[in-house]
Formats: structure tokens, sequence, C-alpha cells
């Protein structure tokens, strides 16, 4: 991959995840990160990215937060290793928590309108939150399934059994 190709990829990583609400910069070094074939110190990302060590130090504390990094302490040594891992299901997790929320907001307001277009207003959008709610659900219930294999059968003669 030529330098190019690589800075723009990192910088791509970036802007989407600041539209998320992360920190451009933690982008960025999540981007770098997934790039990467072996773990790499805080100073290797500071100097690639052009970022003072305090700003990768926070955004790796975001990302490991995130469950998207993993540091890794050296014995004997304050340095630290760090790597991306694929925990991009924590985001997406965090954003059906967050619509969760939302919509458990926009639930409470049904009891302040009475039958009419406020109250429909709110269905339509606890309904559009419900099934993104849904369909996410759905897709990282898929992801696992793929990443993992399918689940066991049950035992021969146990199917129905009561728990």
């Amino acid at each position: 991959m030529t330098a190019d190709r690589r800075q723009a990829f990192v910088t791509s990583v970036g802007d989407l995840l600041a539209s998320w609400n992360l920190p451009h910069a933690t982008g960025r070094v999540y981007g770098l990160l997934l790039l990467g074939e072996e773990p790499v110190s805080l100073d290797t990302i500071a100097a690639e990215l052009g970022l003072s060590k305090g700003a990768v130090s926070t955004a790796v504390r975001q990302l490991d937060s995130w469950g998207l990094a993993r540091v890794i302490p050296q014995p004997g040594s304050r340095r630290l290793l760090v790597e991306a891992t694929g925990g991009i299901e924590a985001l997406l997790e965090a954003s059906q928590a967050r619509a969760r929320t939302l919509i458990a907001a926009l639930g409470e307001g049904e009891d302040l309108v009475g039958p009419g277009p406020a109250r429909e207003r709110l269905h339509d959008v606890i309904g559009l939150f419900a099934g993104y709610v849904e369909v996410g659900s759905e897709l990282l219930a898929s992801h696992r399934r793929r990443r993992t294999g399918p689940d066991p059968a049950p035992p021969s003669g146990t199917a129905g059994a009561a728990p």
C-alpha cells in the first residue's frame, strides 16, 4: 500500500468515527492500528500521525474503553504497545444502547400528549428507532455466528425439552 493510500485510509477512518462523536484523532489512531501487523508504541503512533503523545494517549484510552484497541504493558517498562481489535461491535452496541435510551425517553413523552399528530409523530419516531435496534441486533448476531460458526445443535432427544 502506498503512503498516500495509507494516509487517505487513516484520514477516512478518522472522519467516519468523528461522525460518531469520537475525536478525529481517535479515529485516525484506530485507522492506523487497523493497518498494523504488529502492536506499536505510542511514540510510533504519534510520529506517524503527527500528533502529540498526549493526544495519542487520550485516543488510545478512548479506543481501549470502546473495545477497539488493546493496550499491552511491557514488563519492567512504562512503555505500552497498542493493537487494534475487531471491537467495532462495541461501537454498534453503544449506538444501539443510545437508541434504546432515546426510545425510552420518547415513550415518556407519550403521557404528555393526547391523541393526535404529536402522538402519531412520537410513535413514528419510536418505531423507526425500534426498527434500527432490531436490525442492528440481527446484524450483530449474524456477524458473531459467522465468526464463531453456527450454534451447536442440541444433543439428540433434547429438542423441545424444558430447560
